[in-house]
C-alpha cells in the first residue's frame, strides 16, 4: 500500500517536473531520462526502513528535478560543441487549444527557449523556477544549495538578459494561427510576393537538420529578401503534391508539420513581431531524431 502512496505522489507531480526539466534542457530524451532518476532517488527514499517522512512532496521532487537537469547540462554543452548547424529545442508538438496552453505558452515558446539556452545553468533554473512556475527566491534557494541573496542576483540578472532579447509580448493565438497558415502556403507554394508580404525586413531563419535532415543553410539567414528567395529555390524543387501540411501546437505556439506521406519532414515555428502582423523568427526543426514522436494524425 506505502508503495502505492509513493507512485501515486510521483505521478501526480510528473507533469510539473517534466515542464520544469524541460525548460531547462530543451530535449524530451533527457528530461525522460531526468524524471527516470528522478522515480529512482525518490523510490529508493521511501524503501528505507528508517527514512524521514518528506513533509512536502511537491519541493522535494523538484529539488531532485533541478539537480538532475542541472547535472545534465554539462553532457547537453558537450554535445552541442559537435552539432551541425544551428541547435533548436526539441518541439513538443500538442494538440491542446490556446486557452488550455496559455499558461504556459510564453514559457515553453520556441523563441523563448531559443533565448533560455543563452543563459547560464544556475540562471536558467532560477528563471524557470521563478518566472515561469512561481516558487519564491528562498525556495529555491533550499533546492540550489545557494542563499537567497545569491538566488536573487541570479534572478535579476537573467531577467535583464532575457528581456532584452525577448521583449514581453503575447500574440494574440488566432492572428498567430492565420500568420503561420499564410507564411506555409506562400513558403511551400514558391510565393515571393505572399513570402515578402509576411516577413519581417530584419527576419531571421533557423534550420536545425543536426547532418541528418534537409537544411536550407549551417548558419542562421538574416533579412527578408535572403529568406523569402531561399524558399522560392526550395519550393522549386518540390514534388506537386509530395507534401502535405498539419497544423498543431507546440506548447500553445501554433506551428507547421511537414510530411512526406507519413513521414514527418519538418516542424515550423514562427515568431511574430510584437504587433503581430510579420514574421521575426522562423524556427524548422528537420532533425528526424528529434521529430520522432510526431505523427501524421
Amino acid at each position: 500500500m506505502m508503495h502505492a502512496t509513493v507512485t501515486e505522489q510521483f505521478l501526480g507531480h510528473r507533469e510539473l517536473l517534466f515542464s520544469v526539466v524541460y525548460n531547462m534542457l530543451g530535449s524530451v530524451a533527457d528530461t525522460e531520462d531526468a524524471l527516470q532518476e528522478v522515480w529512482l532517488a525518490w523510490s529508493a527514499r521511501h524503501g528505507r526502513p528508517a527514512a524521514e517522512p518528506v513533509e512536502n512532496p511537491r519541493a522535494y521532487l523538484v529539488r531532485i528535478a533541478v539537480n538532475r537537469a542541472l547535472a545534465r547540462r554539462a553532457d547537453l554543452s558537450r554535445r552541442r560543441e559537435t552539432y551541425v548547424g544551428p541547435w533548436l529545442p526539441e518541439p513538443l508538438v500538442t494538440a491542446e487549444d490556446a486557452a488550455g496552453a496559455a499558461e504556459r505558452a510564453e514559457s515553453l515558446s520556441m523563441a523563448m527557449l531559443v533565448v533560455l539556452e543563452t543563459l547560464s545553468p544556475l540562471e536558467r533554473a532560477v528563471f524557470v523556477l521563478h518566472e515561469v512556475f512561481g516558487f519564491g527566491h528562498p525556495e529555491i534557494a533550499g533546492m540550489l544549495g545557494r542563499t537567497p541573496a545569491a538566488v536573487r542576483q541570479l534572478a535579476a540578472r537573467a531577467r535583464r538578459h532575457v528581456h532584452a532579447r525577448r521583449p514581453r509580448h503575447r500574440t494574440e493565438p488566432d492572428v498567430h494561427a492565420q500568420v503561420t497558415e499564410r507564411f506555409a502556403a506562400a513558403a511551400l507554394g514558391g510565393d515571393l510576393r505572399a513570402l515578402l508580404e509576411v516577413l519581417a525586413p530584419d527576419v531571421t531563419l533557423w534550420t536545425d537538420g543536426g547532418g541528418k535532415g534537409p537544411a536550407t543553410s549551417l548558419r542562421p539567414v538574416h533579412g527578408r529578401d535572403r529568406v523569402a528567395a531561399l524558399f522560392v529555390s526550395v519550393a522549386a524543387t518540390l514534388p506537386d503534391g509530395g507534401l502535405d501540411i498539419r497544423y498543431r501546437r507546440v506548447a500553445g505556439d501554433p506551428c507547421a508539420l511537414v510530411f512526406s506521406g507519413d513521414s514527418p519532414l519538418a516542424v515550423v515555428v514562427v515568431d511574430l513581431t510584437p504587433d503581430g502582423d510579420r514574421i521575426v523568427g522562423i524556427y524548422s526543426v528537420t532533425n528526424p531524431d528529434k521529430l520522432t514522436g510526431i505523427r501524421r494524425t
